[in-house]
This record gives structure tokens, C-alpha cells and sequence, in this order.
């Protein structure tokens, strides 16, 4: 052997121990079963000791440590102390509840450890074709084209992306925006999400640029308003170029007339965009998929998996009819990323129809959830969601100090404890109090907002371990909770 070459100090992250390796993985998996079989038992939520929190102040490790004793350390500061949204009585913000199939599918994709900027590999394949089921489930045709994102954040940029540069009128990529005749609009609903915001600023067009329409009483989208705007800007000089439409509303789950909107759009000659983070998916329940009818002719949507098909954070889609249109957007291939006609890199890149070169295996956590139970199953489980809104809404009715403030369209529920002759900024803080002390005893977790100038607390049921028993005892604790607090803070 050449001297040089023997004096190499060769190291790997190989165990020394493969058995023991592979014990402490099964206590893994059993520990894993018993975490969510038993999450009925345990807190939604508690907050940290102070000595638990100061663990996650220790310096960087420089020498090693037993796996064993690190995953003791992750049972004792970790596993206790999760946001919570696997628990059946979690309806904050609007999340959905995971499943163990998902955590195992997790676990194989970084076992398989492919990097899914793309390549000619299963990985790669499983990723076009969990897209085409979603395709498939939103009513799209099969030459559209799609994309695996982190969630609707970023599947919303992919969707403007597309739509700003197809609109600009010039080559955005290579002028930039600052060389467009006309200043670009955008046009949503007052109740759009914020991420819509972040994105026109990302695009270089600015937030002047997202115009926010009145909303009618429904809190959809008013089309006589939004005629009127497009209207107006384009007298004013600006380039009317993409209406989003919101399937389900952060506030109270409203549904845009997407209907309505393509036809607005095909008249003006405007992109349709739909934001269907939240209500997307309701195009496979059988009972309410009316709801959002025509999301399938819009010229880009977003939708989120981890959402009502329940796998684990994280797992968005952008889907784009025109594939052209969306592929121009991104694709770019300098020499150390060129396809070849054989071998690992004789495929098209998955990256040519989104910001990361480097992209985690989302789908097969997708895969195998839809292989296990079938999208139907799923439909009925959006559903059983809807069914239990509108069940909370009839017993919030029924309750004489609890006031519905809006009634659900589809899963989502406003709501407010209200004993009578108390001024908003104390109801408000009396809910704002309720809200705390629930997340505080593990009891249930909710969000609050603002709808008509009236604060609210907001049930989002988007969580297939829920029961009705569930939501019994959530309105009975509102309500103990309330007058206890009525009580210790009396404010007029």
C-alpha cells in the first residue's frame, strides 16, 4: 500500500454496534405507537419547566455520546412538550393531526436519503406521481403541471411566480420587474392571506400591488367591487394581471365564487390563482365538494397535504395548467446540472418547477397515506369536519352566554363568551383570558381574530380525532372558565 495512503485517519457515522442500533430503533417505534395511541391521556400542551428550557441553552457537543442516552435526554425534554396538534381537541390556527403511517413514511424517506432536486431514481417517479393524483383529486387535466413544496406559503409564490412572469408581457427573468410598461396589480379579497402579501414583496411588484377587495356580508370576494378595481387601475395606467381567489378564509373558512372569478378573468383576460390551503380538498368530500366548484379550471392553485389529507408537516403543492408557462418560470441548467440520456442524471429535474435544487422526500408520506386508506376515506373525513362545525355552531346557539358571531360555511367556527353588559375591550379580554387558560390546562387549543370589528374566539376542526364528546366538554370548559373569570376580573 502506498505510505501516503496509509496514514489516511478514516472515520464514518456508521455504529460501532448495529444490534444495539437497531434495539434502540424498535424502542423507538414502540415508543412512537404508545405517543400517539395514548394522546388522549396526556396534556395538549403544558409549558416548560424553566430547567427544561435551559437545556436548549447548552453549548455546541464536541465529543460523542451514547444514541441511547441522547434519546432518554429527547424523551425527557422533547417529547412532553409538543405544540400539540396531534391531540384531538387541537383547533388552533388550522393544522392538520398527522398520522403514525406518515412519522413511518418520514422515517423511510430518510432511510432512502434521495435528494429530490430530482434525477432518475423510484424517489423521483413517486414524486410525479403523487402530483398527478393530486392533479387527479383537484380536477386538473393531466398535461397540467405541478410541484411538492414545503406548504401553502410557498405554493402560493409558485403559483404567482408563474402568473407574474406569463402576464408580464417581457422576460421577466432575465429584465427584471423594473423594465415592465405597466406596474402589475394583483387583486384579493380583504380577507387574503398574509402570506399573499410577503409574496408580491418577493416578486419585486410591492405590497401597493396586492389590491384587497371589500369583502360582501358572506366575506367573499364582492365581484361588483372587484370589476370596479380592475377597472380603475387600468385608467390609472396599471396592468391588471392576476385575480386570487381563497378557497376557505383564515377567519372563517369562506369560499371564494371561483365560478364566478373565471369567468370575470377569461372576460378581463387576468390569471386566476386560487389559494386553496384550507379548502381545497374539499373536492373530494362527498357531501360539500359544491363548495368549491371550478377550482379545477383556475390556472394555478395551492393546496397543503398536511392539512385534511393529515400527513406530517411538511407538505404543500403548487399545481399550473399551462406546464410551459410553469417550467419557463424556473428551469435553469448550467453545465454541472445538464440531463443526460443515461444514468442517474437521464430524467428531467424536479427542481425545473421550483426554488430548491435540494428538496426533501414529501411524497411518500403522501404516497402511503393514500395507499393505506384511500382518498375516499379522506373525503369523508372532511366531511365528518364540516358536520362537527356546524354541530359546535348549534350548541353555541343553544348556550344562553355564548355568542355565534359567524356561522360556519365550512369547519371553521367564531364564536365568544358573553354574559351580557360587558364592552368589547372586556370581552376581549375576558376570551382572550379563556383562550389562555385552555391552552394553559392542556384542554383544548383555539385561536382568536377579529371579524367585523368584533373579537372572536376561532374553532378550526380540521383533525380526524375529534368527536363530538370532544366539543361537549370544550363548551362546557368555555363556559366553567368564563365565569370563573367573570369573577376574579369583573371589568365593565
Amino acid at each position: 500500500m502506498d505510505q501516503a495512503n496509509s496514514q489516511i485517519r478514516e472515520e464514518t457515522l456508521d455504529p460501532n454496534d448495529w444490534e444495539a442500533l437497531r434495539q434502540l430503533g424498535h424502542q423507538m417505534i414502540d415508543d412512537a405507537v404508545a405517543h400517539i395511541r395514548n394522546v388522549r391521556d396526556r396534556p395538549l400542551w403544558q409549558e416548560m419547566p424553566p430547567a427544561v428550557r435551559e437545556a436548549f441553552a447548552s453549548p455546541l457537543p464536541k465529543d460523542p455520546a451514547p444514541a441511547a442516552e441522547l434519546y432518554q435526554e429527547l424523551q425527557e425534554i422533547l417529547m412532553p412538550y409538543p405544540m400539540g396538534n396531534i391531540h384531538p381537541r387541537f383547533w388552533m390556527w388550522f393544522m392538520g393531526s398527522g398520522s403514525l403511517t406518515g412519522a413511518l413514511a418520514e422515517f423511510l424517506a430518510a432511510v432512502d436519503g434521495s435528494n429530490l432536486g430530482g434525477g432518475n431514481n423510484a424517489a423521483a417517479l413517486m414524486d410525479r406521481q403523487v402530483v398527478g393524483w393530486l392533479k387527479t383529486l383537484m380536477g386538473f387535466p393531466a398535461d397540467a403541471s405541478g410541484t411538492l413544496v414545503s406548504g401553502g406559503s410557498m405554493a402560493n409564490i409558485i403559483g404567482l411566480t408563474a402568473a407574474r412572469n406569463a402576464m408580464a408581457g417581457g422576460d421577466v427573468r432575465a429584465n427584471g420587474v423594473a423594465q415592465l410598461e405597466k406596474p402589475l396589480r394583483f387583486y384579493a379579497s380583504d380577507q387574503v392571506h398574509s402570506c399573499h402579501q410577503k409574496a408580491v414583496e418577493l416578486l419585486g411588484l410591492g405590497n401597493n400591488a396586492l389590491c384587497r377587495v371589500p369583502t360582501g356580508p358572506d366575506y367573499r370576494i364582492d365581484l361588483g367591487a372587484l370589476e370596479d378595481c380592475i377597472a380603475r387601475d387600468r385608467a390609472a395606467g396599471f396592468f391588471p394581471a392576476c385575480v386570487i381567489a381563497t378557497a376557505g378564509t383564515v377567519n372563517t373558512g369562506a369560499i371564494d365564487d371561483v365560478n364566478g372569478l373565471r369567468t370575470l378573468c377569461t372576460r378581463e383576460g387576468l390569471w386566476l390563482h386560487v389559494d386553496g390551503c384550507i379548502g381545497a380538498l374539499i373536492a373530494i368530500a362527498p357531501q360539500n365538494h359544491g363548495l368549491v366548484d371550478g377550482i379545477g379550471e383556475a390556472d394555478s392553485l395551492a393546496l397543503d397535504p398536511h392539512k385534511w389529507l393529515h400527513v406530517p408537516f411538511e407538505a404543500g403543492c403548487a399545481i399550473i395548467r399551462d406546464a410551459s408557462v410553469h417550467r419557463g418560470t424556473f428551469a435553469l441548467h448550467p453545465e454541472y446540472l445538464e440531463e443526460k440520456t443515461r444514468g442517474i442524471a437521464a430524467s428531467e429535474f424536479l427542481h425545473d418547477y421550483n426554488l430548491q435544487t435540494s428538496r426533501g422526500f414529501r411524497a411518500l408520506k403522501v404516497w402511503l397515506t393514500l395507499k393505506e386508506h384511500g382518498s375516499e376515506k379522506f373525503g369523508r373525513l372532511i366531511d365528518q369536519n364540516i358536520a362537527q362545525a356546524a354541530y359546535l355552531a348549534r350548541r353555541i346557539e343553544e348556550a344562553a352566554k355564548l355568542d355565534l358571531i359567524v356561522a360556519p360555511t365550512v369547519n371553521i367556527v367564531c364564536f365568544r363568551y358573553d354574559p351580557g353588559g360587558m364592552t368589547e375591550a372586556a370581552l376581549r379580554d375576558l376570551n382572550v383570558e379563556i383562550m389562555l387558560r385552555l391552552q394553559e390546562a392542556g384542554i383544548a387549543a383555539i385561536s382568536d381574530t377579529t371579524v367585523s370589528g368584533k373579537h372572536c374566539l376561532r374553532v378550526a376542526i380540521c383533525n380526524h380525532r375529534t368527536t363530538t364528546g370532544d366539543l361537549e366538554m370544550f363548551l362546557q370548559q368555555v363556559i366553567e372558565l368564563g365565569e370563573l373569570v367573570g369573577v376574579e376580573k369583573p371589568v365593565l
